[in-house]
């Protein structure tokens, strides 16, 4: 599992956001979310410190989920971390 969290780290560093982020506090935050949720597409928000607010895009399926991106919204900027590219 580390490098699932180092993976989702890695992309977030490489979209430009210089904040401190934990993969694995995302990938736990991102399967508390998908709880008993249906199949499907969901988009789900969290708000972090000083205002800072992860959008996260997750496909849900059977036996898995994909996490598609991930928009951090810090003041006036936008960091848009596509998984699927």
């Amino acid at each position: 599992m580390d490098e699932i969290y180092n993976i989702i780290e890695a992309k977030i560093k490489e979209g430009g956001y210089t904040g401190e982020v934990s993969g694995f506090d995302i990938y736990n935050e991102v399967c508390d979310f998908i709880d008993d949720k249906e199949n499907g597409t969901y988009i789900f928000m969290s708000k972090k410190d000083n205002d800072v607010v992860f959008e996260y895009k997750v496909d849900i399926n059977d036996a898995d989920f994909n996490l598609s991106y991930i928009d951090i919204k810090e003041n006036d900027q936008t960091f848009h971390i596509d998984f699927d590219a």
